[in-house]
C-alpha cells in the first residue's frame, strides 16, 4: 500500500511558477510509476504527467497542453515527486492529484490504471 500526501498548492499569477510535491509512504516508492492528472471546474479529470519505472525506468511522458512548460521529476531518497509547473496560464487552473502504481505501462496516460492517489491540491492561475 502506498499513501501519497500532497502539500498546497496555490495562487499564481499568468505567466509565473509553481512546483507541486507529493510525498508516498512505504519502502518500495522507487518501484512505483508516478502521474499527476488534474480536474478542472465541470471538465473531466485528465492527464497531466508520468515518470515510468521498470524497462522505461524513468522516463517522463507529458499531455501536449503542458509539454515544454512542466517537468515531472523524481527523488527516490525522499520518496516524492514533483511536478514544477512554469509559464502558468488560467486554463492550468485545477485540482492536480498525484497517483502511483507498480504496473504502469503503455497506459500510464489513463487514470483508471492508477490504484493510489492523493488528496488533491489547488492550484489558481489569475489572469
Amino acid at each position: 500500500q502506498v499513501q501519497l500526501v500532497e502539500p498546497g498548492g496555490g495562487l499564481v499569477q499568468a505567466g509565473g511558477s509553481l512546483r507541486l510535491s507529493c510525498a508516498a509512504s512505504g519502502r518500495t516508492f522507487s518501484s512505483y510509476a508516478m502521474g499527476w492528472f488534474r480536474q478542472a471546474p465541470g471538465k473531466e479529470r485528465e492527464f497531466v504527467a508520468a515518470i515510468t519505472i521498470g524497462w522505461s525506468r524513468g522516463s517522463t511522458y507529458y499531455a501536449d497542453s503542458v509539454k515544454g512548460r512542466f517537468t515531472i521529476s523524481r527523488d527516490n531518497a525522499k520518496n516524492t515527486v514533483y511536478l514544477q509547473m512554469n509559464s502558468l496560464k488560467p486554463e492550468d487552473t485545477a485540482i492536480y492529484y498525484c497517483a502511483a502504481d507498480p504496473s504502469i505501462g503503455t497506459d500510464y496516460n489513463t487514470d483508471g490504471a492508477y490504484d493510489y492517489w492523493g488528496q488533491g491540491t489547488q492550484v489558481t492561475v489569475s489572469s
